[in-house]
């Protein structure tokens, strides 16, 4: 998925300079986009696969949103069941965050529903909050661009990465949760039930999982699921994206970790890069090939082509494993080859030692005040019973963590599973603050990776009076009850 040069972007700009004085009408709010929930069909290796997705009216999947273009989104549910789009890295009021029955129903077959709020600059996503929908990659890019973005002389590149199975994901979410789990709300308590409102199930048999790569890094479970494809922009390495670049030009790559349930090594391979934002929000820049992305979890990387040009594979390696999927990025006549979907050698877990976490600083970061509340939560959970919990419990008697609006709240995820986990926080931007107790001004995210036996402090400013949602973004661990609120007093 790419975006507008510079140069491209003032060159057709400028055919369409506005004269002098302009009719009222001029300035009137731009009309709302369009965004349809639908079913679309991806050949993944010479197989047709019916999957969901997010497309506007040119059948494009995702938006791309001018600086200070406001989010004003009509969404039409052209799927047979009902559903309900998050707009992951946004900070919308709390009725249009798009939880189902947090508090508005899902989305039936055939509605519409506006969306209207100011968008929150950077490289985010939306995607559905029912388990099943999003591993059937009900999900797109969305994308605020800044102002700089503008005045820069780069080429954006977008990639959003899924694992897939060919299975039916309510098949899959049962084999790895052991079964089906008495209909759990993941709303706020009064959310839909039925199709696609409810979860998969808590404890039992573990036959689909991948034990080839558990125990094998440090004792840490790496991945449960052994999927059929890893793609980036819905395709594989066998057929792969090839984005042609300028000989000499700089590239912003824009990466989403839009997976169910696997971490990722961005391998930028022979070009240099520069991580540049976390989650959509400005870091130090933080030079490197490989860089790690949680599910969730999104990074901007700079790069520049070399003035010789030629091809230049952009790898997502898959944590523990030897699948690979990704992108090339090629100069006009540069030779293109092809590229295994596996490699040679198991890539190595990400984060175990917090290490890249710790050398992200935020470029804005929060204003320095103490806090008013602070709290801890335990993640908790084993693969056999595949139960996931925070505090000890699932959704449902879940603890709900509660501040008052404007405090200054300090969050400390400590991780006594074997699992990492993706922790999300809905309607907030937070920064991290601490690891494993050692205080760092670190980058500012909305979903943080916390390893097996690690501790991640983060602060924040408590937003809208509402109850917001609270989450490990693995779908497995999330269907079995990994999450919880943050509650918001006026």
């Amino acid at each position: 998925m790419t975006h507008l040069s510079r140069r491209g972007f003032l060159a057709a700009t400028a055919a369409a300079a506005a004269p002098l004085f302009l009719p009222a009408r001029a300035f009137a709010s731009p009309p709302a986009l369009t965004l349809r929930a639908t079913t679309r069909t991806l050949d993944i290796a010479g197989r047709a696969v019916t999957v969901k997705g997010l497309l506007d009216p040119q059948g494009l999947s995702g938006l791309v949103l001018d600086p200070a273009q406001p989010f004003r989104v009509d969404l039409v549910n052209d799927l047979a069941t009902e559903t309900s789009i998050h707009w992951h890295g946004q900070v919308p009021p709390n009725a249009q965050d798009g939880v189902p029955g947090a508090p508005q129903p899902a989305l039936q077959p055939g509605e519409m529903r506006s969306f209207d709020f100011a968008a929150y600059p950077g490289t985010h996503w939306m995607h559905s909050h029912i388990p099943v929908q999003e591993m059937e990659l009900l999900a797109a890019p969305l994308i605020v661009r800044r102002t700089e973005d503008l005045a820069a002389d780069r080429q954006e590149v977008t990639i959003l990465l899924h694992d897939l199975s060919f299975r039916p994901a309510e098949e899959v979410l049962a084999e790895i949760t052991g079964g089906a789990m008495a209909g759990m709300d993941h709303g706020a308590g009064h959310g839909a039930q039925g199709q696609g409102g409810g979860m998969g199930g808590m404890m039992g048999g573990m036959s689909g999982m991948d034990h080839g790569a558990m125990g094998a890094m440090g004792g840490m479970d790496l991945n449960d699921f052994d999927f059929d494809a890893y793609l980036a922009n819905d395709r594989t390495l066998d057929d792969p994206e090839v984005v042609r670049v300028e000989k000499g030009g700089r590239i912003l790559l824009r990466v989403i970790n839009g997976s169910a349930a696997t971490v990722f090594w961005i391998d930028t391979d022979s070009l240099l890069g520069r991580a540049v934002a976390t989650d959509g929000n400005p870091i130090q820049p933080v030079p490197g090939a490989r860089f790690g992305l949680a599910m969730g979890q999104r990074l901007d990387i700079e790069l520049e082509v070399p003035a010789e040009g030629g091809a230049f594979p952009i790898l997502a390696l898959r944590e523990g494993a030897l699948e690979r999927t990704g992108i090339i990025l090629a100069t006009s006549g540069a030779a293109v080859g092809k590229i295994s979907g596996v490699s040679d050698e198991a890539h190595p877990a990400f984060s175990a030692d917090l290490e890249q976490e710790s050398g992200f600083q935020a470029l804005i970061p929060l204003a320095d005040r103490p806090f008013d509340r602070s709290d801890a939560l335990m993640l908790g959970g084993s693969m056999m019973p595949y139960l996931w919990t925070i505090d000890g419990q699932s959704w449902g008697t879940h603890r709900a963590i509660e501040a008052r609006s404007g405090e200054r709240v300090g969050l400390t995820f400590h991780n006594m599973s074997m699992m990492a986990h993706p922790m999300h926080l809905h309607g907030h931007h937070f920064q991290v603050v601490a690891l494993n107790g050692s205080p760092l001004r670190g980058a500012m995210r909305d979903t943080v990776h916390i390893p097996p036996m690690s501790m991640v402090t983060v602060a924040l400013d408590a937003g809208e009076a509402a109850r917001w949602m609270l989450h490990c973004h693995h779908m497995p661990h999330l269907s079995t009850g990994m999450m919880t609120e943050f509650v918001v007093a006026a």
